[in-house]
């Protein structure tokens, strides 16, 4: 019998949009520069500035973060505050037009998007909170960047990542009850898969672990913990994680940056995983271990 390909799967088992990993993330602060001081402190360079906004581009290896201070007249959006918050999640597709469209015949909401002459229209749908999934299919020879961003003199635009670090996944909070929609909408509109209870990452293994389609990240859903009587947490994307072959050699060269950990009784810095400090009132960041790349 022939092996059946992916196209030729049931949808359901299929990896429906084609995904292939994370674009980009976006920070929404009205403080771009102190957010750029830490993600210059975790390894990334800025590398180029929008044209148009008040919206910068930071990287490290495949790893792009947006940092976004442009106050959007889109109420629906996520606006810049003091403190910065997880605002987007690009995801990597074969073809964006087709993505947008399968996601809301599925019931997903249309995000709208305003965009200037000259400027790319990257399709989107609304996320958890005020937060957006985009889909992008540039991202190869040609990428969104090329259109929308200057590249900042001088600087190199591939900036090699610091000890191997890449994107593992997005943490996201949820509210109480909340575990099964959310586990329905990511496996309904993006084809995610939900890992056996036994199968865990990193140091904070709470939750429920999502794989993508693509099997090149994971989301981790949390709920509130009816031990500490915080039922009634915002949902949002709460933190990234970021994987790396050697978690204490990682935690090591961002040390000699000035990167401080959390070690706790609870949370502290071992070979599966270390959770950085939190910097600007709530942004953190994660490393698991990860040798897959």
């Amino acid at each position: 019998m022939t092996k059946l390909t992916d196209r030729e799967l049931p949808p359901e088992t299929a990896n429906p949009l084609e995904m292939d990993g994370i674009e980009f993330v976006e920070y929404a602060t009205s403080r771009p520069q102190s957010l750029g001081q830490v993600l210059e402190t975790m390894g990334f360079r800025p590398i180029a500035r929008h044209r148009s906004r008040e919206v910068l581009l930071y990287r490290q290896g495949e790893m792009n973060v947006v940092v976004n201070a442009h106050q959007d007249g889109n109420r629906r959006a996520t606006q810049p505050g003091e403190t910065p918050v997880l605002s987007a999640l690009a995801l990597r597709v074969r073809d964006a037009g087709a993505a947008f469209r399968y996601a809301v015949e599925r019931g997903a909401w249309s995000a709208p998007s305003h965009v200037d002459a000259m400027e790319l229209n990257i399709p989107a749908i609304h996320g958890v909170g005020a937060t957006r999934v985009y889909f992008v299919d540039r991202y190869r020879n040609f990428s969104i960047y090329d259109v929308d961003f200057t590249l900042n003199p001088g600087v190199d635009p591939h900036p090699p990542a610091l000890t191997g670090l890449h994107w593992f996944g997005i943490v996201q909070y949820i509210g109480s009850g909340r575990m099964a929609d959310w586990t329905a909408f990511y496996e309904e509109m993006f084809g995610f898969r939900v890992l056996p209870e036994e199968q865990r990452y990193g140091v904070l293994p709470k939750g429920r672990i999502l794989e993508s389609a693509c099997s090149k990240f994971f989301l981790q859903l949390v709920e509130p913990n009816p031990d500490t009587f915080d039922l009634d947490h915002e949902e949002m994307l709460q933190r990234v994680g970021l994987g790396t072959p050697d978690v204490l050699r990682t935690v090591a060269a961002l040390r000699e940056r000035g990167v401080g950990f959390v070690e706790s009784k609870g949370v502290h810095s071992e070979a599966r995983g270390a959770l950085t400090q939190s910097w600007l009132g709530g942004v953190m960041f994660e490393l698991v271990h990860d040798e897959r790349r």
